[in-house]
Formats: C-alpha cells, structure tokens, sequence
C-alpha cells in the first residue's frame, strides 16, 4: 500500500494531480468506515501540512484552516456568532474525537447527519478548494451535494472555511436532539443566527440538519422573522417553513417525529439566539 504524508501544500497538491488518493486528515471517519478491511487506495496523509490548521481573522472575514480540529474551535477566541458552531463542536463523539477529527472532514464526509453543516450555513460559510491549476471558492451550499457526495474535483483537495465579515455579526445557537445526550447520531439538529437591533430582528438564518439528505436552510422563516420584536418570535415559527424537508423514518425516528421535533428545537434555538 502506497503511504504519503507531505508537509507542504504544494507537494500534496503535486501528487493529488498524479491519480486517486484517499486523503487522510483526522481519520475519524476513513478508519471506521473500513471496517476490517485492508485500503485500497493509496494514501495521502496531509495531517502535518503547515499552515492548515488554526481559525484567524481575514481581510474578508474568518478562516478556518482545513486541519483545524472541533477541539482547536472550541479554544479559540471567537465572536459571539461562532456559538452555535462551538456548541456543535462539543457534540462531535468523545472528547478525544474532537481531539483529531477536523472541521472540514465532517464536511468532505458529506453525513446529512455532519453537526458542523447547519452552524456553517448560519454563517453563509464558503469553502477553498486548492489543486494544482489553482483555487476556487464555493458556497458550502454547493459543496455538499448529497449523502456522501461534494464537489470536490478530482485533484482537489479542501483547504479553509472562509465566513463573510457580513454573516460574522449577531448571536447564534445550535441544538442537538438524539436518543441521549452525548456520543450519538443527530435525530434533528438546527442552529439559529440573529442581529438584533431596538429588540427587534434585523437578520436571520435558520438551517436544520438531519431532516433532509443534505442540512436545508429555512428561508421562508428567515424573511419573516426579520422585523418581529423578540417577544413574539415564538409565535412565526409554524409548519408550514418546513414543506422543504424530506425526512426520513429509519432506526433513530421517524420522519414525521423528526419534523415535529426539527419545529420545536427551531423555536428553542430562536430563543436562546435572542437571549431569551
């Protein structure tokens, strides 16, 4: 088996040009998806990389390098908005996953069920995309596509989270339903951003995880939320903003329980985003 583990970009990148390679970062989700099976691919190890790792300021905003661990997130000091991305990032299995797994592995994992989506689409995250010929920047909306499928491009390989200075403002929550409390799969998840000005919202991102094949923002709520004093947003969340979901019934629930739970959590979070 053929094993690599460069320290610089530009060689990760020179080799990813070269054929198919099962790139390794945290390896959190590559080894217990083998089971007890031997890899096949070659593959490419870019866990020592230098200048992936680590969350800073930008002229533009955020980054997120793309070795940077949940555990690396949580120490950092951050604004407020990053809360409901931190509060995730504790309910990523066991202390010593946070340790190892990284943020941009959830999202090459591509889980309807990855706790990082809904908080990075709160914050209308993007994502760099590095190969050989260059860089691109996509929405995370059109990174990930579908259960287990991005946008990656063969040769390319996923090296920061940027956040917009624009979606760095307000408060935000995140909340997690499961069948306990800690070391489980999400049955619904959502995460909540507001900016608040004279009590009264002047923006909004709602997205709820775990419901659909891929975390969905409600942007039917978002728009009327946006005025409301904070006193009455319990009562615009109805039924109706979640007809976009398509969840489904399978060991952990049922798909109309995780539709009345997903509704519930959002008013919960709503709540707790307006300190409430």
């Amino acid at each position: 088996m053929e094993f690599a583990r460069p320290t610089q970009l530009d060689d990760a990148l020179a080799m990813l040009a070269t054929g198919e390679w099962d790139v390794l970062a945290g390896g959190t989700d590559y080894f217990p998806a083998l089971q007890d099976e031997h890899p096949i691919a070659p593959i490419l190890d870019i866990s020592v990389i230098e200048g992936l790792r680590g969350v800073s300021p930008s002229v533009d905003g955020w980054r997120i390098g793309a070795l940077t661990t949940w555990t690396d997130l949580i120490r950092a000091d951050l604004p407020p908005v990053f809360d409901a991305l931190k509060l995730s990032a504790r309910e990523v299995g066991s202390i010593q996953i946070q340790n190892r797994a990284t943020v941009a592995g959830n999202l090459c994992n591509a889980s309807p069920a990855a706790d990082g989506v809904p908080p990075l689409l709160i914050m209308d995250a993007n994502v760099e995309l590095s190969s050989s010929a260059g860089q691109r920047v996509l929405p995370l909306t059109d990174f990930v596509l579908s259960n287990r499928q991005t946008a990656l491009s063969e040769g390319e390989l996923l090296t920061a989270i940027l956040i917009p200075e624009r979606a760095a403002r307000g408060r935000s929550s995140f909340l997690k339903l499961g069948a306990r409390k800690y070391l489980v799969i999400s049955i619904a998840m959502v995460s909540v951003r507001l900016v608040l000005e004279d009590d009264r919202v002047s923006d909004a991102a709602v997205a709820v995880g775990a419901c659909s094949v891929v975390a969905q923002r409600l942007s039917d709520l978002e728009n009327e939320l946006i005025g409301f004093p904070i006193s009455e947003l319990s009562n615009v969340v109805t039924a109706r903003h979640f007809a976009g979901l398509t969840p489904i019934s399978d060991i952990r629930a049922s798909d109309s329980y995780r539709e009345v739970a997903a509704i519930e959590l959002v008013r919960r979070a709503i709540a707790q985003a307006a300190g409430r």
